[in-house]
């Protein structure tokens, strides 16, 4: 940010007082303009026991599979934000169920929050999002082409769960050296 968006005038880099972190701060009207974490959700929807997995049809990592999700945005709940960009990207209709994952990645600002997702029925399509949207056995799921190390997170939790008839919350960091 370089400009104030409350006056407009230029901001400055310094620590407010009472604060112990520096801040964007317009000298002007001495707006403090935070710069805080992204919200991801997601779901991994289920219909008949398999996945719904997208592939990507945008960048970053085109080509690639995901579970559909993306940050959330102002004004709607994590699950408000989880249920619609599952159907931005895969045309489902989801019940968001409970949270799975909640995968932290401070190097990037970015918390990860994927939940457990039934569909009410088996219809998907390709979006503008996704080039591919398809179920996936278990056991077909492609570890080897999945988008992110989020996502090889998310789906390992969800398949370890299932496998021994639980419901956990996986709380973890993630590192980032690679995607």
């Amino acid at each position: 940010m370089n400009y104030c968006s409350n006056c407009g005038a230029r901001v400055v880099i310094k620590i407010p007082q009472g604060d112990h972190l520096p801040r964007q701060v317009c000298p002007d009207c001495h707006m403090v303009h935070y710069s805080n974490p992204k919200i991801l959700v997601g779901s991994v929807p289920v219909w008949e026991e398999r996945i719904l997995l997208c592939r990507r049809a945008i960048a970053p990592r085109e080509g690639y599979w995901t579970m559909p999700s993306g940050f959330m945005e102002n004004g709607e709940t994590v699950q408000m934000g989880a249920a619609r960009e599952t159907l931005e990207e895969s045309c489902a209709q989801v019940i968001i169920e409970d949270l799975m994952s909640v995968i932290n990645i401070a190097a990037h600002n970015q918390v990860h929050m994927i939940f457990r997702a039934s569909m009410g029925s088996a219809y998907h399509a390709p979006t503008p999002e996704s080039s591919e949207v398809r179920f996936f056995e278990e056991k077909d799921i492609p570890w080897d082409d999945l988008a992110f190390r989020t996502v090889t997170q998310a789906l390992t939790h969800f398949v370890e769960d299932r496998r021994q008839g639980v419901r956990s919350l996986h709380i973890i960091d993630l590192e980032t050296t690679r995607p």
